[in-house]
């Protein structure tokens, strides 16, 4: 009779394996990161995690922010939440910008086991990867990299500000920021971030250095670590390289040109911070929502430029988010390409394949429809500047995490809004269309038709 309980029990859990195993990757992404969520608003819940009791709507917001590696928070970090529920959102933080994938799949290799062919599906959704051979590569690469990065930050940190804090408190503000700025996720223990260390050099350079490198896309970064050439380099890597150097300096001339007659932002600064305050903030939109000036304050073509910023985001297999800077290159080319009547579209002599273009013009439609209707449905439900509005709106889907002030702001139908476009940015747009819809090949060809454009 035991014997016969345990195989049916044994059965039953083979079945439900089956039957998650057989869940599209995106499923069992969107699953986790869903989980992870659940599980980090229950931890923020507890009296241990709070100075000050909280709501659950406002625990899952804090949590959905850290996961999404957003940033955005309708409750005070540094006030709201005592040391240990600051340690659970750098943690949920480092869980999130790494993704659960990564910690899935050096678990399983750290017990011996082989991925499967479905796990491995799930693996390459998660890195963004097309190659089956270069999982295991990757997901070590990707923690000790990320480890010996946030460490060297971690000391250098602390050695700055012990000269203001006692050590202990230093060193957390230094493990805390690390993990925020590494993870693109923006968090601060300040109402006002990072606004205190407007003009200071180095604490602005090794935030936006972190920024940068977290960003740019782990992909990039080992080519680099294994190649040490730029001759090369593969074709990719140079082209992020060189975007993310021409997008980060046109942004840091343009943020200086419209702000430096601005008293409210960097005005009355000398020369030297206002060029801090203008390259800290050309950098953090890509996508970290650190801030040390007032976003609010910005002038109209400042914020609508950041805007620009956020909707291309930083590198693929990064832990930035937006539309990312190789899908915005490829539409940018391949305009490019159509005006100049090219039937192919190339790259330092490359050729861009058809799917990969198709997939670069999905991602930026649908996430456009996204900003559209998140845009629309947010002015619905709140009464504040359009401005405003849509700057909140890019900010979440993109996983930013800078805001005009509306955050603290939003009713609970729009704090809700704003927790479903975090989700659905982390996962990717087009990843989230693949959750409702995973496309079919279709077996009928139909003869070709043709469409009026332009």
């Amino acid at each position: 009779m035991v014997e016969h309980l345990v195989n049916r029990f044994e059965s039953g859990q083979s079945s439900l394996t089956n039957r998650v195993l057989k869940a599209s990757p995106p499923t069992i992404l969107g699953a986790g990161y869903l989980t992870l969520i659940i599980l980090g608003a229950s931890i923020l819940k507890l009296p241990l995690s709070t100075t000050q009791p909280v709501t659950w709507l406002e625990a899952l917001f804090t949590a959905t922010s850290a996961v999404t590696v957003t940033g955005l928070g309708v409750v005070d970090t540094g006030t709201r939440f005592t040391t240990f529920g600051q340690t659970v959102i750098a943690l949920l933080i480092q869980a999130g910008g790494l993704g659960f994938m990564t910690f899935s799949v050096l678990t399983i290799l750290s017990i011996g086991k082989r991925i499967g062919v479905r796990h491995q599906l799930l693996a390459l959704e998660a890195f963004n990867q097309t190659s089956l051979n270069k999982i295991r590569e990757v997901a070590r690469a990707v923690v000790y990299f990320a480890l010996t990065v946030e460490s060297i930050a971690f000391v250098l940190l602390t050695l700055i500000w012990s000269g203001e804090m006692d050590w202990h408190q230093a060193a957390f503000h230094a493990f805390f920021y690390t993990v925020s700025a590494f993870n693109n996720a923006g968090f601060g223990l300040s109402a006002d971030n990072l606004s205190a260390y407007v003009g200071n050099v180095p604490v602005n350079l090794i935030i936006t250095s972190l920024i940068i490198i977290g960003g740019i896309g782990f992909g990039v970064l080992m080519d680099l670590w294994q190649t040490r050439g730029w001759k090369r380099l593969q074709p990719y890597t140079k082209l992020i390289i060189g975007a993310t150097v021409i997008i980060n300096l046109s942004a840091w001339l343009l943020i200086w040109l419209f702000e430096r007659h601005n008293g409210g932002t960097i005005a009355n600064l000398p020369l030297a911070g206002q060029l801090t305050a203008a390259w800290f903030q050309a950098v953090t939109p890509r996508t970290a929502g650190f801030n040390t000036l007032p976003i609010e304050s910005l002038t109209d073509s400042t914020a609508l430029l950041i805007i620009v910023l956020m909707f291309i985001g930083g590198g693929s297999m990064s832990t930035a988010g937006g539309i990312k800077l190789g899908t915005f290159i490829v539409m940018f080319m391949t305009t490019y390409a159509f005006l100049n009547r090219s039937d192919d579209v190339t790259m330092m002599r490359r050729s861009v394949q058809r799917n990969v273009v198709m997939k670069a013009f999905s991602v930026s439609v649908i996430s456009m429809m996204l900003v559209i209707v998140g845009t629309m449905a947010l002015s619905a439900l709140e009464n504040a500047p359009l401005l405003d509005i849509l700057f909140e709106v890019v900010s979440a889907l993109s996983t930013v995490g800078l805001s005009r002030a509306l955050t603290t702001e939003l009713s609970t139908a729009g704090e809700c809004l704003i927790m479903v476009l975090m989700f659905v940015g982390r996962l990717g747009p087009l990843t989230a269309a693949y959750v409702i819809a995973t496309p079919k090949k279709r077996r009928v060809r139909y003869p070709s038709v043709d469409i009026q454009v332009g």
